[in-house]
């Protein structure tokens, strides 16, 4: 279990090249950077030694530098950034409880990665992650929204792009009134020694099928816990997406994080 010896680090993999919205992580947001706003939430956690964003382009670097931040500049190779992660905790030979923080998630609420954090508190999982209700139809059959089923115990069954479980006998427009859909949220906490035993994994079938590294993990038997929360994730995935994150901060009023 985690005690209160145990250090905690979260890490935040920026790319600056993305094939729907390049140059993400530097997108203004209210007179800030994505990545700033990212950054910001993340210092918010408490009881983490460190944060770290981490990239392999310069122009990145140089915009967490001039907030203050800490950068380290990870190889260009990397297909995603559980691999950046890898690099970085080989690199800086850190162990404890690592967080694998999106940069596109600008509004992520602290409290949800301290109630991750806190499942090493009750009991030794590989890997603990997120989700929240579908409400919609529209999320329910968008393949760019992540499904996740689970065990009784909150343990991963499956994540999908489609919707599971998928119903024999009803149209799919009743599919959302007749049983509980979750939405994965893409943020993850691993033991060290997890994630160096993730480095030494080839890529599965599933994994390839779906998209979905997370797939891997769960083809060679980890346990990834998966905790409920009311938490809306708003992830930056198209340039327009930026104005639903500049509505939610004007419409919460959250000043502290406004730029003036």
């Amino acid at each position: 279990m985690a005690n209160s010896s145990t250090l905690v680090y979260i890490f935040i993999p920026a790319r600056f090249k993305s094939t729907r919205f390049e140059g993400k992580p530097l997108a203004n947001i209210l007179g800030k950077s994505m990545i700033e706003w990212v950054y910001e939430r993340a210092t918010e956690v408490p009881n983490v030694e460190e944060v770290y964003v981490l990239t392999d382009d310069y122009r990145i670097e140089e915009e967490v530098k001039s907030f203050g931040g800490n950068c380290l500049m990870t190889s260009p190779d990397h297909l995603n950034g559980t691999d950046r992660i890898i690099e970085a905790i080989k690199t800086l030979n850190l162990s404890g409880i690592i967080i694998n923080l999106q940069g596109d998630e600008p509004l992520i609420d602290p409290s949800l990665i301290e109630a991750i954090i806190s499942e090493f508190n009750v009991e030794e999982p590989q890997i603990v992650t997120a989700c929240n209700r579908i409400t919609t139809s529209e999320d329910l059959f968008d393949y760019n929204i992540v499904k996740v089923v689970r065990t009784k115990n909150d343990d991963v069954l499956y994540f999908s792009r489609n919707a599971i479980p998928a119903f024999k006998s009803l149209p799919y427009r009743e599919w959302l009134f007749n049983t509980l859909y979750y939405k994965h949220i893409g943020i993850y906490a691993f033991r060290s020694q997890t994630l160096l035993a993730i480095s030494d994994l080839k890529p599965t079938k599933l994994e390839e099928a779906e998209s979905l590294e997370q797939l891997r993990w769960l083809e060679n038997g980890m346990k990834i816990k998966c905790i409920l929360t009311d938490y809306e994730s708003i992830s930056v995935d198209l340039e327009e997406d930026i104005d639903k994150v500049v509505q939610v901060i004007i419409s919460e009023n959250i000043d502290p994080y406004i730029k003036k």
